[in-house]
């Protein structure tokens, strides 16, 4: 049989071994609720297809053949695996609202927004066990293995998958109360120029992002940054703009806090703009485990505080 390239079903490989046992067709056929014109058939094609006979038929007895008796064994463990396939396949059904969701988003989101909502899916999901990824790069969700992404900004780059909104918020231009001490506050975009500015570095592009905004008579536009200090790490740009280094732009969803308590201070409010929009992502696929739903279902029930955070 070395060589031989054939495909051999389950169905076949019960029927074989239901005639071996039986001892005969007609007596198979009626414990498997088949014809004895089926059970033949079977283990014809399943003969034709490995190149062997299995059996030695006459019309009054049924043997196995030596090439029968060396596959009966394996035949039996192959039908056994298929069952235990089938029975955690029907496990997996039953419990798909229970499990692990493995998602990924950029670090600061995973801290300021993902982490503060865990204890109210543990609280309302205590079947569902999330193990978060927390990355600045652009994930292959296939590749990693990965249920959830959350991102954002455009997702041209990311084809094959489906997005979903989740919440939007603006872009705030901040500063300490320790930096303005010793700094007046800028009262327009063009007064940044001289201010020691912080600016975050896109690992993607290698460019210093440039700060979105929109006038007071609302026309659009982008500040180019000329940084005192560069971070390819958002969290880095506020932790040093709360140390009094200089000015920062960040997502609303990272400042909140910090302009709630008082340790950051929004500048140059009235020039608010470009809102970040936040997308679920997830893999085309036909099939979705139903904690992976429950998850994006959770998430979403969230969006209106999260698109309202100030």
């Amino acid at each position: 049989m070395n060589g031989i390239d054939f495909e051999v079903s389950v169905p076949q490989l019960r029927c074989f071994i239901a005639v071996v046992s039986a001892g005969s067709v007609a007596e198979a056929g009626r414990r498997l609720g088949m014809s004895a014109a089926s059970i033949s058939k079977a283990i014809t094609r399943l003969e034709e297809g490995a190149g062997v006979r299995l059996l030695h038929r006459s019309t009054h007895a049924m043997s196995l053949t030596h090439e029968g008796e060396a596959l009966l064994a394996p035949a039996r463990d192959a039908v056994h695996a298929a069952q235990a396939f089938e029975d955690a396949v029907a496990h997996a059904a039953d419990s798909g609202d229970a499990g692990v969701v493995r998602l990924t988003a950029a670090v600061g989101l995973v801290r300021h927004v993902v982490v503060p909502l865990l204890g109210e899916l543990a609280r309302l999901h205590p079947d569902i066990r999330l193990d978060v990824r927390a990355t600045n790069e652009i994930v292959d969700l296939a590749d990693g293995g990965i249920d959830l992404a959350l991102r954002s900004g455009s997702l041209a780059g990311v084809p094959g998958h489906l997005h979903q909104s989740w919440f939007s918020c603006p872009w705030v231009i901040c500063a300490a109360p320790s930096y303005l001490a010793r700094r007046p506050a800028p009262r327009a975009v063009a007064q940044l120029d001289g201010h020691e500015l912080i600016g975050f570095r896109n690992q993607r592009t290698g460019r210093v992002e440039p700060w979105p905004h929109r006038t007071p008579t609302g026309i659009r536009g982008h500040y180019d940054v000329k940084p005192r200090f560069a971070f390819d790490d958002g969290d880095a740009v506020w932790g040093a703009m709360l140390a009094g280094a200089g000015i920062a732009c960040a997502p609303l969803y990272l400042a909140a806090a910090a302009l709630r308590n008082g340790s950051a201070v929004e500048l140059l409010s009235d020039w608010r703009d470009a809102d970040v929009s936040v997308a679920m992502l997830r893999r085309d696929r036909r099939l979705t485990p139903g904690r992976l739903t429950t998850v994006m279902t959770f998430l979403s029930a969230q969006a209106p505080k999260l698109d309202d955070l100030l």
